[in-house]
């Protein structure tokens, strides 16, 4: 059996929570043949995956939204990587389509969300189950005008779908699917270097794990100076100057290459950044307080923003007291309107895309 996972290359979320379902998917069949087809950059898949065995093809299936940086969209460079990519899409559908078929093996695709999933699956008249908290057409849809039309191309694409696996902080997705609703979507911590452990837990100032996806966020070192009585973990910035600065502070551990995030937050207590699903959803399982910036001009944040208020303690920041340094870390957090959210959702997608496989797809 052959699970070929489409992911968006928007950011590094989707592949972050399919990597946590894949490495699940391995420990109930083993002997299946997985494979997780994106544009995101294979450093981080290898991050993600750990030492899980799945194959990996460098496809972008998608645009979603192109980004300014961390906190903003660039709406007119979006358009034109639509357009763009419209005109690569048939060839690139071909060439997957040829790589499967030599495969010589049944195969359910996996959608989180490219639109051209559905193309895929009809090509090879295979399955195709949907996983995600947002389709791009609720995305596309707002902005009206010129996203219009890929926005009810999006939709269109939905609807060929057989399930819906729908993560937290979703948005409607109104496609008419049969659905299952997961929880938290997250992987499991792994344990970090001795040294470094030894150094977090003798250390007890208030741990601060900062990110801000895959872009990041450039902040000014000088920053950290406000806050001595915060430890702040971090991966180190791609500008060598601010690298230099911040690993001369007292208070600013740079992660180690090779360490995700997610490994250090059993240390932590709370977490400084932006809107994410895959953030949020690893932080909430790990139970750290979120200091969340607004974002602005992106329609998920919304429902992320809606969440967080529901589920986790928390406090919410402007981009402005952001940048001048106001982060509220000696602020007690506000608590949730609701109950926590239970970890477990990876699991659960993972039982899920083996039922479909084993009872939906065509044998021989």
């Amino acid at each position: 059996m052959l699970i070929y996972v489409c992911v968006s290359s928007h950011g590094y979320g989707h592949a972050a929570r399919q990597a946590a379902v894949l490495i699940q998917l391995h420990r109930l069949r083993p002997d299946w043949h997985l494979v997780i087809s994106s544009g995101v950059d294979r450093s981080f898949l290898d991050l993600v995956l750990r030492n899980v065995p799945v194959s990996r093809r460098t496809v972008r299936w998608d645009v979603g939204m192109l980004q300014a940086d961390a906190l903003a969209v660039d709406q007119s460079a979006t358009l034109d990587a639509l357009q763009q990519l419209d005109i690569n899409l048939p060839m690139l559908l071909q060439k997957e389509v040829d790589w499967i078929r030599s495969q010589d093996s049944e195969v359910l695709v996996v959608g989180d969300m490219p639109p051209a999933a559905a193309d895929l699956a009809q090509q090879l008249d295979a399955p195709l189950v949907w996983m995600g908290n947002f389709g791009w057409d609720e995305i596309y849809a707002p902005l009206g005008g010129a996203f219009r039309p890929w926005a009810d191309k999006a939709t269109a694409a939905y609807r060929r779908g057989l399930l819906l696996l729908r993560c937290p902080f979703s948005l409607p997705m109104p496609w008419s699917l049969p659905e299952q609703a997961l929880q938290l979507v997250a992987a499991d911590p792994e344990p970090v270097p001795w040294d470094l452990e030894e150094r977090l837990r003798g250390d007890c100032r208030q741990k601060v794990l900062v990110g801000f996806g895959g872009l990041g966020y450039s902040l000014d070192p000088d920053l950290f100076n406000e806050w001595p009585q915060n430890l702040f973990l971090m991966a180190a910035p791609m500008d060598s100057r601010q690298q230099e600065q911040l690993a001369e502070m007292g208070n600013v551990v740079l992660l180690p290459t090779g360490l995700r995030p997610l490994d250090l937050m059993p240390f932590c207590d709370r977490h400084l950044g932006k809107p994410g699903f895959s953030s949020f959803c690893e932080a909430m399982a790990s139970g750290l307080g979120l200091h969340v910036v607004e974002r602005q001009g992106f329609a998920e944040a919304s429902v992320l923003m809606d969440g967080l208020r529901t589920h986790a303690a928390h406090r919410v920041l402007t981009r402005q007291a952001l940048e001048r340094g106001d982060w509220q870390l000696d602020q007690a957090l506000h608590q949730p309107a609701g109950v926590p959210l239970s970890a477990g959702g990876a699991f659960q997608a993972a039982e899920a895309l083996q039922s479909v496989a084993s009872n939906t797809v065509k044998q021989g």
